[in-house]
């Protein structure tokens, strides 16, 4: 059996954190083990124990990506509309539509990750990188005249309301009302 070489070793790590980012958003923590992470990506469960001391880590680093991924896309709104304003408004009209709301795994990893993280037992450092993450977020959509954290507060509800409800009419409206609502508060 040959030896897998240090860069290969970082590279599959790389990819393991990648698809957990993606696989916890959207069927959650417990929703995927860790042998069917390792499969997806075409490893064995030995690989993993390798690369991570537990699961748990393995959530810590996850979540970690899945908000450097959500300040990339937030930077790319900014480059993309030239001033901040504008940026958030585009910001809303992504995060309250359908694409948005059909596909979790790639989505906000404050919605993605919010259920495991009010339900599950993890640890501390887990919970601080998650409220990291929303924090910087919410310093992102905050305005002169506003906080931030109600605002992403309510697009976080929304969007968890909308994809448990998703394939009914009132998924549509939950989005609809939701972006009317936020447009027309005071600095949005």
């Amino acid at each position: 059996m040959s030896r897998v070489s240090q860069a290969q070793a970082l590279e599959n790590r790389r990819r393991a954190v990648a698809a957990a980012s993606q696989l916890f958003r959207e069927r959650g923590v417990n929703g995927i083990s860790v042998a069917d992470l390792m499969k997806s990506i075409g490893l064995t469960t030995g690989g993993f124990y390798k690369q991570f001391s537990s699961k748990e880590a393995l959530v810590a680093e996850a979540a970690h990506a899945a908000f450097g991924d959500l300040d990339l896309l937030l930077e790319s709104f900014d480059t993309a509309h030239g001033d901040h304003d504008t940026a958030r408004g585009a910001l809303l009209d992504f995060y309250l539509s359908a694409e948005h709301r059909d596909q979790p795994g790639t989505g906000c990893p404050t919605a993605g990750f919010a259920g495991d993280m009010a339900r599950e037992p993890l640890a501390e450092e887990v919970r601080a990188t998650y409220a990291t993450g929303v924090e910087e977020f919410a310093a992102w959509m905050a305005t002169d005249a506003a906080d931030g954290l109600p605002v992403v507060a309510t697009l976080v509800g929304a969007i968890l309301l909308a994809r448990a409800t998703a394939g009914t009419e009132l998924s549509e409206k939950i989005l609809e009302s939701t972006h009317k609502a936020l447009t027309a508060a005071p600095g949005s």
